[in-house]
């Protein structure tokens, strides 16, 4: 967090007049919230690094198109833009995800060290309701974005395992063709049946439109990427936000979209898989509760676990081909890729949750409940699937952020063209599409 806002800084003093720095908000431990702005357009592009604490790659991208910005005067002047790039929208918990950051880069390390907050704790998530609390963090993203009115917003985004795609509340036509140019000229695999899309439409490999905001329940909201999030909040200016996903433990099956051999087998095996794996995580929690009063953050790392062993039930039925009958939302047509997105998504849940009991155990002081080296051995275990079963491999960090700005520069190109068009024309949104209906006001 520190080395992201000494950089900016210095890129401020290198070029004072093109850059700007700014700050825009304080987290809630009084971290400031910093805005790096480049060019002097009427214009502005909206670049959101770090909304979730877990994904760091987002920082690098920013500075990284900072830097094309600067060089890059079309990018700028000739566009009539100003590009707003927010460092980290949630510094207080990417600061906690520390213990892995310098590595070394195993898988064993990052989740023994992970940290997420709990749902509701994310920044870029609306809650429901007049007297909904809205964090300090993202009363400073919607401020940002009411006063900027972006043509395009960018939530930076990094996938722990599996593929790179990208999400859109508008659609970008084209995009998908060069995210795959970009993807193969980096090595990156495409996450051709995201979990995260099961149920939205797809607008091309990789590519999926979120669909309009609507109300659920906490279980529905994980499970469905928090549609009802600051994602939507600048629609009615006739923003595009793109939400651009890059891998960090890269899976080649995530791409695969050949038909599966047997479905309903790989089904049955995940969802058991992960109702096993929720039932020994369930049963380590159960012993170790009743020695954690004393230890430091408790709340905030048994508010994550709680989240995630909610969901890890109702997540079993809904993929078991055999509680398929009388389901409110049948599955959709699966390919081998999404299978391969399941499992992955499957133990990541298991994985995330034993990793932060994990830390909570240490928090102690102590293991009063002998349970570490049974997490060791849980973590170890599901990382080597991930290793030998799945095929993950680290991708460095500079593909992972040239990627990620390769992809964010052909969405401002993209939205750049359709926004000039549908000015020369005179419409002020975007077909069919301004009449969908926004979640909040």
């Amino acid at each position: 967090m520190d080395e992201l806002g000494a950089r900016a800084a210095a890129l401020v003093t290198r070029r004072p007049q093109d850059a700007r720095l700014r700050r825009v908000g304080t987290s809630r431990a009084g971290t400031p919230l910093w805005l790096l702005s480049v060019g002097h357009g009427s214009r502005h592009v909206l670049v959101v690094a770090g909304p979730h604490a877990n994904e760091p790659v987002g920082g690098a991208t920013a500075l990284r198109l900072a830097e094309r910005a600067l060089a890059d005067p079309r990018l700028t002047e000739g566009a009539d833009t100003t590009w707003n790039l927010l460092l980290c929208l949630d510094p207080d918990g990417s600061r906690r995800n520390e213990g892995w950051l310098c590595g070394p880069y195993t898988l064993g390390h990052y989740f023994r060290n992970f940290f997420r907050p709990g749902f509701l704790e994310q920044p870029e998530w609306l809650p429901e309701g007049a007297d909904a609390v809205v964090l300090p963090e993202t009363r400073a993203l919607l401020d940002l974005q009411d006063e900027l009115r972006p043509f395009l917003q960018c939530s930076l985004h990094g996938v722990d395992v599996g593929g790179g795609f990208v999400e859109l509340t508008r659609d970008l036509p084209g995009l998908a063709r060069r995210v795959a140019h970009s993807a193969a000229r980096l090595g990156i695999p495409r996450e051709l049946g995201a979990y995260d899309t099961l149920y939205w439409p797809t607008v091309g490999p990789a590519v999926y439109r979120i669909p309009p905001p609507r109300r659920g329940d906490l279980a529905a909201a994980i499970t469905e990427a928090a549609v009802e999030s600051t994602w939507f909040h600048p629609h009615r200016y006739g923003t595009v936000t793109a939400i651009v996903e890059a891998p960090m433990w890269g899976v080649a099956a995530v791409e695969d979209a050949s038909p599966p051999a047997d479905r309903d087998a790989v089904l049955r095996t995940v969802s058991g898989t992960l109702r096993h794996d929720t039932l020994l995580l369930d049963g380590v929690l159960d012993r170790i509760r009743p020695h954690l009063a004393a230890a430091p953050d408790t709340a905030s790392l048994l508010a994550p676990v709680d989240d995630y062993l909610l969901v890890c039930p109702g997540l079993a039925d809904a993929w078991d081909p055999d509680t398929d009958d009388g389901r409110a939302r049948p599955l959709p047509a699966l390919n081998t890729a999404h299978l391969a997105a399941l499992r992955i998504s499957g133990r990541r849940l298991a994985l995330r949750t034993a990793g932060l009991l994990h830390q909570l155990v240490r928090g102690t002081g102590r293991d009063p409940a002998d349970a570490l080296p049974d997490l060791d051995r849980l973590i170890d275990e599901w990382c080597a699937d991930y290793r030998d079963g799945c095929g993950a491999r680290w991708i460095p960090v500079a593909r992972q952020a040239e990627y990620q700005a390769r992809v964010v520069l052909s969405a401002f190109e993209l939205a750049d063209r359709y926004a000039r068009v549908r000015s020369r024309s005179g419409e002020s949104g975007w077909g069919t599409e301004a009449a969908v209906p926004m979640h909040r006001e």
